[in-house]
């Protein structure tokens, strides 16, 4: 992600990127020193968001016109194409109209005197095999501002990041467990935790930290988070709750396409390994049972790199360590053994969800046998 603070590039700047909120930020902060640099009331903004070819026909037309206008009261003139939404590979950009007219484009940049004149384009996506973009990146800088990915190995870093630096811009601060509990609400999406934060500020009023308490009763959890519940209930060995955000998450499949039973299902071996994880370091003493989460996660830290996965996809220090810390007291509710047999329970699962059996009665049977506990004793009693 671009440092917003980094010197003004000239004279030709395409921002782009997903993360639309960093994009908008960046460009107009690069409009505004460039308007204050040049003096005069010659700036031009263009609105370069188009619904169709005709309208980006028009937005390529005020562009040429704004580039061939000389300034009258000052020494120079800014020009910012605002939002261009038709440098991709979409149907408005293929149209063969819209693409001759960039063509055009690109050909009078190339021989352009910049002497006096700024151009800044900012858009969310780009087709970088396009002649434009290679035009625009020879003759000026381009800053890419990409939103962050489940995927990304520190999207929680970055989160945290962008979230302190919101904050701090308020004279405001956070604490480091209301800032873990508030990246683990949101997830991967700076555009909501951005919001977030407003709505928090917004909250704590005149107050200078913002707490644990005000991420709770303020904070809107996602997607991501809300199925984070199931395995909660699961870690809690509450079964009641458990069957109850089972059928909460079914339900939700209904509408959204993008879940799926077995979705469910890995995050379930996802929970169970922490678990495990988190039981073997509680045995071997690099870890504690501890209610301060600066000392846990400070412990976390020295916790050595060679003896976990290089896969984060199996290494649990991936993870959000808030994540992590709220997990912990959860692995006493399970034996080490209970845990390992709740892995091969989940593997039949897996098996049998591809079979033609009910896979909701797959699941509630195999999250049934993991969390009830025998005999009335509780699971933490044993060793």
């Amino acid at each position: 992600m671009p440092d917003p603070v980094r010197k003004v590039p000239m004279p030709v700047v395409l921002v782009w990127g997903d993360d639309d909120f960093g994009v908008k930020q960046r460009s107009r902060q690069i409009y505004e020193e460039w308007s204050r640099e040049l003096g005069g009331m010659d700036h031009e903004t263009i609105d370069a968001a188009a619904g169709n070819s005709a309208e980006a026909l028009k937005a390529i037309a005020r562009l040429r016109e704004a580039l061939q206008t000389l300034p009258f009261f000052g020494s120079g003139k800014a020009i910012w194409f605002q939002g261009c939404n038709f440098l991709s590979d979409e149907r408005t950009a293929n149209a063969q109209m819209v693409s001759e007219a960039l063509a055009v484009l690109t050909q009078e940049l190339k021989s352009f005197n910049w002497d006096n004149v700024r151009l800044l384009v900012s858009a969310t996506k780009i087709d970088k095999r396009k002649v434009l973009f290679k035009t625009l990146e020879r003759i000026g800088t381009v800053e890419t501002f990409e939103g962050l990915s489940i995927d990304d190995r520190d999207w929680v870093a970055q989160a945290e990041s962008a979230a302190i630096r919101l904050v701090r811009a308020s004279d405001k601060r956070i604490s480091d467990q209301a800032l873990s509990e508030l990246v683990a609400s949101v997830g991967p999406d700076l555009r909501q935790l951005r919001n977030e934060i407003q709505k928090l500020l917004l909250y704590v009023g005149d107050r200078t930290e913002i707490g644990i308490k005000d991420v709770g009763e303020i904070v809107t959890r996602n997607k991501l988070a809300r199925a984070f519940a199931l395995g909660d209930a699961l870690g809690d060995r509450d079964l009641p709750r458990l069957l109850r955000c089972l059928d909460e998450e079914l339900w939700g499949m209904r509408s959204d396409n993008q879940k799926s039973e077995i979705g469910l299902l890995y995050g379930l071996v996802t929970k169970i390994r922490v678990l495990i994880f988190l039981k073997e370091l509680l045995t071997a003493g690099w870890l504690k049972l501890d209610s301060d989460y600066n000392r846990f996660k400070s412990r976390l830290e020295r916790v050595p790199s060679g003896t976990l996965p290089e896969d984060k996809r199996f290494n649990p220090l991936a993870m959000n360590p808030y994540v992590l810390f709220k997990a912990l007291p959860q692995a006493g509710n399970y034996s080490t053994g209970e845990l390992v047999r709740a892995m091969e329970l989940l593997l039949e699962c897996n098996q049998q969800l591809f079979s033609r059996l009910n896979k909701r009665i797959v699941l509630q049977r195999a999250l049934m046998q993991i969390a009830s506990r025998t005999g009335g004793r509780p699971a933490s009693a044993a060793a």
